[in-house]
């Protein structure tokens, strides 16, 4: 699942299915596990269907009534920090436990 239209395209999965929801939300909208559930299940059915290596569906569903949000989204521009050649870290304690290679377990993979 993606709403990444030309990203996913550039990385070419097997298949894909594209919502055009804002990025962060390609699963749906907030507090809406309804229209959640729809998508998911939109999104399954399709993988269900396209056969053909590449293909890209585009699920059925509106961020909204006009495409307002879409300005905004490229009005606002990228306030990302700008990347580094090295790791950084969110403080001294997570450092010398990256670098001390020894750190907490992962709660997912317990490793």
């Amino acid at each position: 699942m993606t709403s990444a239209r030309d990203i996913t395209r550039a990385v070419n999965p097997p298949r894909a299915a594209f919502l055009d929801f804002p990025l962060g939300h390609t699963t749906g909208k907030p507090h809406a596990p309804d229209l959640q559930r729809r998508i998911l299940v939109e999104a399954l059915s399709s993988f269900e269907t396209m056969t053909a290596p590449g293909s890209m569906k585009e699920l059925p569903f509106r961020w909204s009534e006009d495409e307002e949000w879409k300005a905004k989204a490229f009005a606002e521009g990228d306030d990302r920090a700008p990347r580094h050649d090295t790791p950084q870290y969110q403080d001294e304690e997570d450092r010398r436990l990256a670098e001390e290679g020894g750190g907490r377990p992962c709660p997912a993979c317990r490793s």
